[in-house]
């Protein structure tokens, strides 16, 4: 997977997706915190690859639950992980 990011003046900033398989989305990350997901037809019949199939505005708390979703383990197994790092050190305090 390839991720570039450059800045949309007044906007925010795009995070661009080049899947293995030759899939392009894209994630605008918008100043007011809204996210935009953009997937482009990336089909060699494509009227235009460079425009996007669909866009689909999600608030915070939609954008918190898709990224939860294609993580490859939950908030909760992660924050488990940490603690059990965590009560195995002796003197209790991070380094």
């Amino acid at each position: 997977m390839d991720i570039t990011h450059s800045t949309a003046p007044g906007i925010g900033v795009v995070h661009h997706v080049h899947t293995q398989e030759g899939h392009v989305l894209s994630v605008v990350h918008h100043h007011d915190g809204r996210r935009t997901l953009l997937v482009y037809d990336s089909t060699p019949d494509a009227a235009d690859p460079d425009r996007p199939a669909k866009a689909i505005d999600l608030d915070g708390g939609e954008a918190d639950q898709v990224a939860d979703l294609l993580h490859s383990r939950s908030v909760a197994e992660r924050l488990a992980a940490i603690e059990r790092a965590l009560a195995g050190r002796s003197d209790g305090r991070l380094r």
